[in-house]
C-alpha cells in the first residue's frame, strides 16, 4: 500500500520541513501532473504537500486505524461484463514482490472519489481513464491486520481499514511509480491456483470477491 498522508486545509509546510518529509516517504508522494500532447492530463495527483515524518506515521499506527481504498482495475464489454482484470507487480508491506492490485491511503480533506483516481493515475499512468461513479459506494470493507489470523487481511505495520472497488478503465494503462509490471488476465486466470500463489496479504481473496460483486464468479 502506498504511504500518502496530508492535512488538508492546512498551508503548505516550509521548503526545509517538505524536503524532510518527501525525503522520509519518497515512494508516498503522488506524481506530478501527467502532460498528454502538451495539456495537463489531471491535477488530481498534484495534492497538498504537508506530510508526516516517518515518525510521526509511525506513531500514528501505533494507535489509529488508518483509512485506505482498494481498487481492482477491469476491462468490460460492450454489455458491462468483466473480461480482464488488471494485477500489479509491486513490493508488499510483508517485504515480498507479489501481485496486487492498486491500493493507498486517503489524505486528509480528501473526497474518495478523488482518492481513487489519484491512486489509479499514480499506477496506472495518466491516460488509464478510470470510470468511477458519481457516487462511489465499495462493494466490500477490508480490515487488515497486524495479525494475519484476525481477519485474512495482512499489512505488519498498521491496522488498516480499506474500501474496496471495482473500476473499469477504457484508457491505455502502464505500470507508474513502485509498480514493477501490469498484467491483464482472464477472470478464470485471475483466480487460478498459479496466480493466487503470486499474491500475498489477502490480495487474492479480494480479486475473488471483486469477480463475486461483478458476477463472472458464482
Amino acid at each position: 500500500m502506498s504511504n500518502s498522508v496530508t492535512k488538508g486545509g492546512m498551508p503548505k509546510a516550509n521548503s526545509q520541513v517538505e524536503a524532510a518529509e518527501q525525503k522520509s516517504e519518497p515512494n508516498d508522494r503522488a506524481s506530478l501532473p501527467l502532460h498528454w500532447h502538451n495539456e495537463v492530463v489531471t491535477d488530481i495527483t498534484d495534492v497538498q504537500s504537508a506530510w508526516l515524518t516517518a515518525q510521526d506515521l509511525e506513531q500514528i499506527r501505533e494507535r489509529l486505524p488508518i483509512v485506505y481504498v482498494d481498487a481492482i482495475p477491469v476491462r468490460v464489454d460492450d454489455a458491462g461484463r468483466v473480461t480482464k482484470i488488471g494485477l500489479l507487480l509491486r513490493g508488499r508491506p510483508d517485504g515480498s514482490i507479489s501481485r496486487a492490485v492498486i491500493s493507498g491511503r486517503v489524505l486528509y480533506g480528501e473526497r474518495i472519489r478523488d482518492a481513487l483516481l489519484r491512486h489509479i493515475e499514480k499506477d496506472l499512468g495518466g491516460v488509464a481513464l478510470p470510470q468511477i461513479p458519481t457516487n462511489p459506494a465499495p462493494f466490500t470493507v477490508a480490515e487488515y491486520f497486524p495479525d494475519p489470523e484476525v481477519s485474512g487481511f495482512h499489512d505488519p505495520r498498521q491496522h488498516a481499514v480499506s474500501l474496496v472497488y471495482v473500476v473499469p478503465v477504457k484508457g491505455d494503462c502502464a505500470p507508474s511509480q513502485d509498480a514493477l509490471d501490469l498484467v491483464w488476465l482472464t477472470p478464470a486466470e485471475a483466480v487460478s491456483q498459479n496466480v493466487r500463489a503470486e499474491m500475498t496479504g489477502g490480495q487474492d481473496l479480494l480479486v475473488q470477491l471483486a469477480l463475486a460483486h461483478s458476477g463472472v464468479l458464482s
